[in-house]
């Protein structure tokens, strides 16, 4: 039995971009997420590189005292659920 699906929002944050319309101008440009880490420090490990989610701001999202309470990746699950209700 077939079923169809219908997608009724998306929502990305991602090292090219936070909003789906900057990630698919950087997908359609070849542009690259990769680059070097600025959020701590790399000294000690062989990799300096990674797609690091830059200029990130949970306030955009969620208010500051729940942005607090999560880690860094659930602020980020949380954000694209956001997006992809809008």
């Amino acid at each position: 039995m077939k079923q169809r699906v219908v997608i009724t929002g998306m929502g990305a944050i991602t090292a090219l971009g936070q909003d789906l319309d900057t990630l698919w101008n950087h997908l359609m440009s070849g542009a690259s997420g990769v680059s070097s880490i600025e959020s701590f420090d790399v000294s000690e490990f062989p990799t300096r590189i990674a797609a690091e989610i830059k200029d990130w701001n949970p306030e955009l999202y969620m208010d500051k005292k729940e942005a607090r309470r999560m880690d860094r990746f659930v602020q980020f699950a949380v954000a694209a659920s956001n997006l992809a209700l809008k």
